[in-house]
């Protein structure tokens, strides 16, 4: 959820920067501060995409870069008699963004880590594996399970939990742990790609105005039909015998009392979130928010009634700042990245005359594979060219499914890797990568036949 949450405020982020009416900014690209701006966030990136190699979280060159970036940016304006007053506009869209960002992640996450202090999830680890499933069936089982799961529950969160059940069902069986990691973070990302709220790229694009609600649903056919080849041709390298599990020594896990009532508060906080957003134009958090506080008023019940040791604070502790603060740092530097004027030029290839919107666009979905699809969409909808919904819509699917091509090119994928340490990595990934590229190609073109063939992807 952590990914779908940050992706609603980074959208907010651009639907405030983009609104009312338009500022403009010096061009300083070619200017010492647009230059070294350039230098330094590239040098930044680099420490953030290798931080297991240097054993630096990704969250502190990423907060350096950002704030540095814009303090230099001001130092600039400030030596050369420049208007501050345009710096403080760019730092107070640069604050509404994150702080939504920050709020519709903190409840987000703190629902999660509710629910796993509640046993929700070790209950569906078990359930899965006590089946009696081949594992070819668990296969398919984990993978619509993140296909599904992950529109409600970011796809982050989704592969973490559902990496978790692999490894709990065979810990070294590589020809089943290998496919089955590739194939829940393509699931995660797809099942992302098709919700306001799944994936961080459809949540930047429905906060920044991009589209309403329903228009992202129609994104379903190609998300799902894309991930269904790349699946179909994973399982056939899935053995199909029996893994070792005996349920007779296993300990069925207890579920704390209301966990179910929590999974539907979840589900409220969620509509609210929406609701608010669509209906009453409020922020996408401010549902949250509310939420979060029904939440809190349902611990005291619990309490009451069962004694129940839940503790709403308990679960806010264990939330992940770090990637709260790897978020606000890279947001700051696109953000400054757009105010120097960079991201201006960038938006140049998507001209007519140079390659359009639409190669662009399946364009985007490949450099997300390298390029985290949090600054890449966030770069755009800064540099926010001319584009219809039918593109929109577009940038938003391949910017998050494209980020499967490569085992780092998403944050599920670096999660994954995380969890099956060793067993998934980059050569295992890419000696299959080529089944994620034939999904990818497929998902595209079932966007193009539905979009522009057809014209079928709008209400009313």
């Amino acid at each position: 959820m952590l990914k779908l949450l940050l992706l609603c405020f980074v959208s907010v982020f651009a639907f405030a920067s983009g609104g009312g009416e338009e500022v403009k900014f010096p061009d300083l690209t070619m200017t010492w501060v647009g230059i070294l701006s350039l230098v330094i966030f590239v040098i930044g990136y680099y420490y953030i995409a290798t931080e297991d190699k240097y054993m630096v979280d990704k969250s502190k060159p990423a907060l350096f870069i950002g704030t540095f970036m814009f303090i230099l940016a001001a130092i600039y304006y400030a030596i050369n008699g420049l208007d501050l007053n345009l710096v403080h506009i760019e730092a107070n869209h640069l604050i509404l963004e994150i702080a939504g960002i920050f709020f519709f992640l903190f409840v987000a996450m703190t629902y999660i880590e509710s629910l796993i202090h509640m046993g929700v999830f070790d209950k569906l680890k078990y359930d899965l594996v006590s089946r009696g499933y081949t594992y070819r069936k668990l296969f398919w089982a984990t993978g619509l399970l993140a296909f599904f799961i992950s529109p409600v529950a970011d796809n982050l969160t989704t592969a973490l939990i559902l990496s978790t059940v692999l490894i709990t069902i065979d810990k070294t069986k590589k020809e089943f742990l290998v496919p089955g990691a590739i194939n829940i973070v393509v699931a995660a990302n797809a099942g992302g790609a098709w919700s306001p709220f799944g994936d961080i790229t459809t949540l930047m694009a429905w906060t920044a105005g991009k589209g309403v609600f329903t228009d992202f649903l129609f994104l379903f056919p190609a998300s799902f039909i894309g991930y269904m080849i790349t699946a179909f041709l994973l399982s056939k390298y899935v053995p199909e015998t029996l893994p070792d599990f005996d349920i007779t020594t296993e300990k069925v896990p207890q579920v704390m009392h209301g966990a179910t009532t929590v999974i539907w508060l979840g589900i409220v906080t969620i509509a609210c979130a929406v609701i608010g957003h669509q209906v009453l134009h409020l922020p996408a958090m401010w549902g949250m928010l509310f939420g979060l506080a029904l939440l809190k008023l349902y611990a005291i019940r619990l309490k009451k009634k069962y004694n129940s040791e839940f503790n709403v604070f308990h679960s806010m502790a264990k939330i992940e700042n770090n990637t709260l603060m790897f978020f606000f740092g890279i947001l700051a530097a696109v953000g400054v990245l757009y105010f120097i004027g960079w991201l201006t030029l960038a938006a140049v290839v998507y001209d007519p005359s140079v390659l359009g919107p639409t190669w662009s666009n399946i364009g985007v979905g490949l450099l997300s594979a390298i390029v985290d699809n949090v600054p890449v969409m966030s770069a755009i909808l800064k540099a926010n060219p001319e584009m219809g919904l039918d593109q929109w819509m577009l940038v938003t699917m391949t910017a998050g499914v494209g980020g499967s091509l490569i085992s780092f090119g998403s944050a599920a994928g670096v999660g994954v890797m995380g969890k099956l340490h060793g067993i998934y990595t980059f050569s295992s990934h890419m000696k299959l990568a080529w089944t994620v590229f034939i999904g990818y190609v497929a998902s595209v073109t079932v966007w193009y036949i539905q979009y522009e063939i057809l014209g079928f992807y709008h209400i009313g």
